[in-house]
């Protein structure tokens, strides 16, 4: 199983590191692989080139504004003074430049079904509207503030069942029929999260941005070699959550103040526009922007 990165500069980095500690070069702690070797000239008994320069004198990897302390935190373990060349177990997950990035464990699309047990407010309410899509059930809205947004659903996720029963091939009122008679006290749901959606997380540059240009939270284009680029985020996609906080229904400014305050490491969720487009056809706009739940997930 191939080692796995949260982002492409992460995976750079990291592989970087790896050729360093395979050739024997010992670095200081304030150092980190940025750029090929450099060529001295002149013989004698000239000191060998630095093959790895020191992150403080670069200020820059890759159009990145990195913090020579926090990548040496991120890179190695507590009580370690150097990355072996054997590297990571397979599949373990390597951010020496993300790190141990909040937003992006809260981003996390986990794979695997879990069961949730749902109630009901003192008006009889989940705070959850459902919509069929391709003979699933989905969740299209969860409301600020109610029984669904405690319990930690979110737009996107798949109801495989409601109490027991199989939500497959039922149509959207069938799902919000069983929603209204359901028990107040306990709704037990099986849940799938968020299939039809993916998380793309990238690096802001050294102005602060990361490449995407927002219309109406729909990614319309890509700012060249960006790390939005980089790392393949892609046009006629919307973006559903910036960190794990979802940001539909928010207007541009709004969003683009989310994004200003999310950080130098930024987890996007994101969605193909047919899909989202159909997940939110006959739902009001109004509603969307007025009820739709933009609080920050707990870890």
């Amino acid at each position: 199983m191939a080692t796995l990165y949260p982002s492409l500069e992460d995976m750079k980095g990291h592989q970087i590191l790896q050729a360093q500690a395979a050739a024997g070069v010992r670095t200081p702690a304030t150092t980190v692989v940025t750029e090929k070797p450099k060529l001295v000239s002149g013989t004698g008994n000239a000191a060998p080139p630095m093959l790895y320069p020191n992150l403080a004198e670069l200020e820059n990897y890759m159009g990145l504004a990195l913090s020579s302390e926090e990548i040496q935190k991120n890179l190695l373990p507590e009580g370690s003074t150097a990355l072996t060349p054997a590297g990571p177990a397979p599949g373990q997950l390597v951010a020496p430049v993300s790190g141990n990035n909040a937003g992006l464990r809260r981003a996390e699309i986990k794979p695997g079904v879990r069961e949730i047990h749902l109630c009901k407010d003192e008006r009889g309410k989940t705070g959850l509207q459902l919509k069929n899509v391709d003979q699933g059930i989905f969740v299209q809205l969860v409301k600020a503030n109610s029984p669904a947004a405690l319990v930690g659903l979110r737009f996107g996720d798949q109801i495989l069942q409601i109490d027991g029963k199989n939500c497959t091939g039922w149509s959207s009122d069938k799902a919000q029929r069983a929603l209204k008679k359901a028990s107040p006290e306990k709704i037990v749901m099986v849940v799938r999260d968020r299939p039809f959606q993916r998380t793309v997380t990238v690096h802001k540059d050294s102005t602060g941005h990361v490449g995407v240009v927002v219309k109406k939270g729909k990614i319309v284009s890509l700012a060249k070699d960006s790390s939005a680029a980089r790392n393949g985020l892609l046009t006629h996609h919307y973006i559903c959550e910036v960190n794990g906080q979802n940001v539909i229904g928010m207007k541009d400014k709004q969003l683009t103040e989310v994004l200003a305050g999310a950080g130098n490491v930024v987890t996007l969720t994101i969605i193909p526009a047919v899909i989202y487009e159909h997940m939110v056809k006959r739902l009001s706009a109004g509603l969307v922007k007025s009820a739709m739940d933009h609080s920050i997930p707990d870890l």
